[in-house]
């Protein structure tokens, strides 16, 4: 058996009928030229053959007695391929727009907790000919970073996949027969263990709490009490409400190669310049509803925990707050300003990383956890408390090659994540093969008319690109664009920093046109 780690097993405990807690993941593939198969029973004898290779596919839990600690993983014997993996054939005429509605109403559904946590749907009827593959998994077993690790068991780097080794017979007992007595003392031995490493973690906590609360002045060189900027409400939105059980889904597309040149010219990261895009097509969709806030919005953006080459397929995840500045008109200042919150924001992330738990004891914490998130949910308490953030935006990378499913070319990689109770809405975006795929999954009483939102941001997009690159869009930008950000900042240290950077954005977005229209000018002269 394997243990769930605390913050595994809370999405567990939170989870309720209105707020599952399962992540997923759409694909449209392209069927090799010519082919005139059954693709569904094709990718069915493809998929038993891989399941092996990632665990969470053959595990299921084994609940603890009275829910008194974590449940535990263990091997599922009699796996039905049935149950997991689904044939789906469309209505007429097959849009995208009812893919994703289609998306909408599987991901609404919880997973059975008697099974490993999982289910595949191949979804054929789409009017282009392609295929589409939706599958959702549930949290407590991954999370983004691990969902990529998952994808290598679930895709291949060739349309003709390499052979794959069978699983090794099982020849130990059935693990899914333990006893009551088996189990309390399982869950009696790792509650001693977790108090161990939370004992352990205090030295580092307090260190991390320190460093919060009284940072070391740049000046003095001196500690002194501050809060952390980051730490105030957000305005309330229609985004943050209670939610239904129904969702809706958009999936949008754009280039990776324009998102890299933006954050290039303008010396920014690209998480910035999506959350600069996501900020924008928020500020539009609001404002058809008469929602336009004072204050600016705020992004709860998940960050990841996990060291590097760590491929564990568990949750090692934070959460940082950044502004989107929504507050700001002008979409370059607005991106500058949001370069400076999410600095801000890893700073503060960065101090406190190796402090934050990922395990905790858990005797007793199911019931309670469980019965304060149906509390919360159904109390209304989301309609009426300040929210911290009022929208998740996460950005997960993914291959930057094409991926190939039972020997059909993956054209697309939508994630599908999770709203919740105050947070109505999630933009996930992923990286695949040259694209940045932006899959929006939200309630769909909150958000009934997501693919507009999802229009936004394509259009947004496309704005930030014409005001950042200008007349020079089709050629790479020039390296030293950079430099106007660190001289200021090396010269004038009390400036703000927020506008030294949209200086260094409003230049990289001038620059290009003016030279045009000097080289124009010379044009004519001869």
């Amino acid at each position: 058996m394997i243990h769930l780690s605390g913050m595994d097993a809370s999405f567990l405990h939170l989870e309720t009928p209105e707020s599952p807690m399962h992540v997923g993941s759409l694909q449209l593939i392209d069927l090799p030229a010519g082919y005139e198969g059954d693709f569904a029973e094709d990718a069915k004898k493809y998929l038993s053959g891989r399941l092996h290779l990632a665990s969470v596919f053959v595990r299921k839990l084994a609940m603890m007695p009275f829910d008194l600690a974590n449940p535990v993983w263990v091997d599922d014997d009699d796996l039905d391929l049935d149950h997991h993996i689904r044939h789906v054939i469309m209505p007429r005429p097959g849009t995208m727009a009812q893919l994703e509605r289609l998306v909408g109403r599987l991901h609404s559904t919880l997973l059975d907790r008697s099974r490993p946590l999982w289910e595949i749907y191949i979804i054929e009827g789409l009017q282009t000919g392609q295929v589409a593959l939706y599958s959702k998994m549930h949290h407590a077993a991954i999370d983004g970073q691990a969902g990529v690790a998952v994808a290598k068991a679930l895709f291949d780097i060739s349309a003709t996949p390499a052979p794959v080794k069978a699983p090794r017979a099982n020849r130990r007992p059935d693990s899914s027969q333990l006893g009551m007595a088996e189990l309390a003392s399982a869950a009696l031995s790792n509650t001693v263990q977790q108090y161990v490493k939370l004992i352990q973690s205090i030295p580092a906590t307090a260190k991390a709490i320190t460093s919060v609360l009284l940072p070391v002045s740049e000046t003095t060189g001196k500690r002194s009490f501050e809060l952390p900027k980051g730490l105030k409400t957000a305005p309330r939105t229609p985004l943050n409400v209670s939610i239904t059980n129904q969702r809706s889904f958009a999936g949008r597309s754009v280039p990776l190669a324009e998102v890299k040149q933006m954050a290039k010219a303008t010396n920014t990261s690209l998480n910035d310049i999506v959350l600069a895009i996501c900020a924008g097509a928020l500020k539009r969709y609001l404002a058809d509803y008469g929602c336009k806030p004072a204050k600016a919005l705020m992004a709860g953006v998940p960050v990841s925990l996990r060291s590097e080459g760590n491929t564990d397929l568990n949750n090692q995840v934070s959460v940082m707050l950044v502004s989107l500045a929504t507050d700001i008109s002008d979409p370059l200042e607005r991106l500058a300003a949001i370069h400076e919150s999410s600095s801000e924001g890893k700073k503060l992330t960065g101090n406190v990383k190796a402090a934050i738990p990922t395990d905790f004891p858990s005797l007793g914490v199911p019931s309670l956890m469980s019965g304060l998130a149906s509390l919360y949910g159904r109390s209304g308490l989301a309609d009426k408390l300040p929210p911290m953030a009022n929208v998740a935006i996460s950005n997960v990378p993914g291959p930057s090659f094409p991926l190939y499913f039972a020997g059909a070319k993956l054209a697309t990689y939508f994630p599908v994540s999770i709203p919740g109770h105050g947070l109505a809405l999630n933009m996930t975006v992923q990286s695949y093969n040259g694209s940045l795929e932006f899959g929006l999954t939200a309630c769909r009483r909150a958000v009934p008319d997501i693919a507009d939102l999802g229009d936004y941001v394509v259009a947004e997009h496309k704005k930030l690109f014409g005001l950042i690159v200008g007349q020079a869009a089709t050629a790479p930008v020039a390296a030293p664009v950079a430099a106007p950000v660190a001289a200021p900042v090396a010269k004038k240290r009390a400036a703000p920093k927020k506008k030294v950077v949209a200086k260094a954005v409003r230049a990289a977005g001038t620059r290009a046109p003016r030279k045009a229209a000097a080289a124009k000018r010379a044009a004519a002269l001869n």
